[in-house]
């Protein structure tokens, strides 16, 4: 299988846009903003549509696996990051985001013992949603104050919707959690 396929390209232009949403949320202007969240609306399409491209037409590979959760990961982090150092996350408003990340990396790692015990965390319906609550948020957060010309209040919208995704994060991450340790308490007994 070819590492130059259409879903690994598409992974690799969703890491490709990172920086550049990054450098653009630090220019303080409505025209970068605005730009910022058309790079992250096309991260999210690429999302989507790697996932489906690959579903569709049976291109599954090891490079792809390797890549898709890391770029996505990438992406969350690097956000929640520049929220908080931007202050559009600050006070309690943290908080969301550090549940998210708490999950992320703690899924991350399970996901990465469980991997070479051939053990695989499917994911849930809920978990599509969480991801899709989480898309939105962070568009909300991306655009920050300049969306009010269209939105009244869009960083305020960014914030509770973020605490929704938490909300849902947490839930899924436990779900996954007992999945995998269902899975470490079966190999324990094995031993």
């Amino acid at each position: 299988m070819s590492l130059y396929n259409t879903p690994n390209i598409l992974t690799l232009l969703r890491i490709i846009l990172i920086p550049l949403i990054a450098v653009l949320m630090f220019i303080p202007s409505a025209w970068a903003a605005w730009t910022a969240l058309g790079f992250y609306t096309l991260a999210c399409v690429t999302d989507w549509l790697d996932g489906y491209i690959a579903r569709r037409d049976n291109i599954i590979s090891a490079f792809g696996r390797f890549l898709d959760p890391i770029a996505d990961k990438l992406l969350i982090a690097i956000l929640l990051l520049i929220f908080a150092g931007m202050e559009r996350l600050e006070g309690w408003w943290i908080l969301p985001a550090c549940v998210i990340m708490f999950r992320e990396i703690l899924i991350a790692g399970l996901r990465e013992f469980l991997g070479p015990q051939n053990i695989v965390i499917h994911v849930s319906k809920l978990a599509k949603w969480k991801t899709t609550s989480q898309m939105i948020a962070l568009g909300f957060l991306v655009v920050g104050d300049y969306g009010n010309v269209i939105l009244p209040e869009t960083l305020l919208i960014g914030q509770i919707l973020l605490s929704i995704s938490a909300v849902l994060t947490f839930i899924t991450g436990y779900e996954y959690m007992v999945q995998g340790m269902k899975a470490i308490i079966k190999m324990e007994k094995k031993k």
